[in-house]
């Protein structure tokens, strides 16, 4: 008999990031812990950190994830990024293609803030694929706590061309809503067959 799987640990910011995610958990068989940070890096920085430190949570994974806003022409309301800063990004792609989703692989720019007009132009021309404020903040305090399974996926919420003033609003909130709870049973096949030392 191996060790049991370690943890999936699930990190959004908002209410109803966490409501779509949870939404999600119910079409896997193994548990997956969501926690919500609450809006911003600091916010995000600090629940990550004090989530680590429940011995519930010991060698778990991280997978930050919730809406973001697309930078790159031809993205599309409920595509998928996946941040590339990490040996984790591959895998994470090739589960999300697997089940059917649009993925774009490549920067998640951070800011502190809701960027729109020239501040997208401006990181879009940066390099930058997606913007969202959280997902940095909590990658670092994952880093900071011992965590070695690092992953970033996020879901357009919207575009240059669809900017949206308030998540639930308007159609492209609801079709990033669907898109992120429909993730859950990807993340956890990545979970499940790269946490290869747990066998």
């Amino acid at each position: 008999m191996g060790r049991p799987q370690p943890p999936l640990l699930v990190v959004c910011a908002l209410r109803i990031e966490r409501f779509a995610l949870r939404r999600g958990t119910a079409r896997v068989a193994a548990p997956v812990t969501v926690l919500r940070t609450g809006m911003g890096p600091i916010a995000a920085d600090k629940a990550v950190r004090e989530a680590l430190h429940d011995p519930a949570l010991h060698d778990a994974a991280v997978l930050t994830t919730g809406f973001c806003a697309g930078l790159a022409p031809g993205m599309r309301p409920g595509d998928v990024v996946v941040s590339d800063d990490g040996h984790e990004s591959a895998a994470l792609a090739a589960a999300l293609k697997a089940a059917g989703h649009t993925v774009h692989t490549g920067t998640l720019a951070e800011s502190d803030h809701v960027v729109r007009g020239a501040e997208r132009t401006a990181l879009a021309a940066s390099g930058a694929i997606a913007v969202d404020m959280e997902s940095a903040a909590m990658r670092r305090a994952a880093l900071a706590e011992g965590v070695h399974r690092i992953a970033a996926a996020r879901v357009v919420v919207d575009t240059p061309e669809f900017e949206l003033v308030r998540v639930g609003t308007l159609r492209t909130g609801f079709i990033a809503f669907r898109v992120l709870r429909d993730l859950v049973p990807a993340f956890h096949d990545w979970h499940r067959t790269t946490a290869l030392p747990w066998r």
